[in-house]
């Protein structure tokens, strides 16, 4: 059989896109045009890859299996035929997924949005929410970058130290503990609060330090994501342990007041993160580039910010909550 690489290239976007239709636009071509495509592809494996189940197509046991290989041989082959072709931003077109946190997003997505549109107007950037469990998508290649609080542990996973921040405290104005001049332990502990956890933790390391002071605190909700949790604290004296950094784009809109935590906490790091395949990529690289300095940046001043805005394992915690 005379092999065919075009059908590699349709194989990963259907494999990725899981649709015939997703695949087609990854690709610019027409629907019928994959269509054929994966007809052949079936032909040359023997294998249905794709089935309907009600109006979404599943992927069969074959295709997941082979997912990951389809998409390493690609970029192999890629990397072969195109060594050393130059990177042209102005005819770019490329979709990169990136896995950040939902406040994050808020505060630095709209810069880097900007960067990558001044310089490259082909490119898209799609914005996923994290997953409540931990999942091998970087290494999947399903998402490009993640930005978060863990440095990764798997040897084909590169990371880069891009900042840190501290927890600070937010509640209303006029809050009664806005009235205290210098806030104490017992007082915060006192108070009732709200976490953020996507995973509905109710507890995390902030309590482990209350506790070495002989000290609790009352959690009456979780939310899953800080701009819930802040309508939380808008409408009551509840309080929201938050990064500071992810602060300065919504509190002072919300009619939220900023308190410093009266506790000794280490900063919480942040990391980008992305797969050792992308080390020699160059649109990757820029996009690195342009990710690393959108995250620097406080979206107010326009000025690099000593601290770095984090995802969503900072809250109290320094693991994915």
């Amino acid at each position: 059989m005379q092999l065919d690489l075009n059908l590699l290239t349709a194989l990963d976007a259907l494999l990725e896109e899981g649709s015939v239709t997703g695949a087609a636009a990854r690709l610019h071509v027409t629907a019928p045009a994959m269509s054929r495509s994966l007809g052949r592809i079936r032909h040359a494996t023997g294998d249905q890859i794709l089935v309907r189940t009600g109006r979404t197509m599943t992927p069969t046991p074959y295709a997941i299996a082979v997912r990951e290989q389809v998409h390493e041989l690609l970029h192999q082959v890629q990397g072969v035929l195109a060594p050393s072709r130059e990177l042209d931003l102005a005819t770019l077109e490329r979709t990169f997924t990136l896995r950040w946190h939902d406040s994050l997003v808020a505060l630095s997505g709209p810069a880097l949005l900007t960067a990558v549109r001044g310089q490259a107007p082909g490119v898209r950037l799609r914005f996923v929410a994290e997953s409540s469990t931990d999942t091998p998508e970087l290494r999947r290649g399903e998402v490009d970058l993640e930005a978060n609080a863990n440095r990764p542990s798997a040897p084909d996973i590169r990371a880069e130290n891009v900042g840190e921040t501290r927890l600070v405290i937010v509640v209303r104005q006029g809050h009664p503990l806005t009235r205290v001049s210098t806030l104490t332990a017992k007082q915060y502990a006192a108070a009732e609060h709200v976490t953020v956890s996507r995973r509905g933790n109710l507890a995390n390391a902030l309590d482990d330090a209350l506790t070495q002071l002989g000290l609790a605190r009352r959690v009456v909700a979780t939310a899953p994501t800080e701009a819930a949790a802040l309508e939380f604290a808008r409408g009551s004296d509840l309080l929201i342990s938050v990064p500071e950094a992810t602060t300065r784009s919504a509190v002072a809109d919300l009619g939220l007041v900023v308190l410093p935590l009266p506790l000794e906490l280490p900063p919480a790091p942040m990391y980008l993160s992305w797969h050792q395949r992308y080390d020699t990529d160059p649109a990757h690289a820029w996009l690195r580039g342009l990710a690393r300095t959108a995250l620097a940046t406080d979206p107010k001043t326009g000025k690099s910010s000593p601290t770095t805005a984090t995802g969503s394992c900072l809250h109290g915690s320094g693991r994915t909550p």
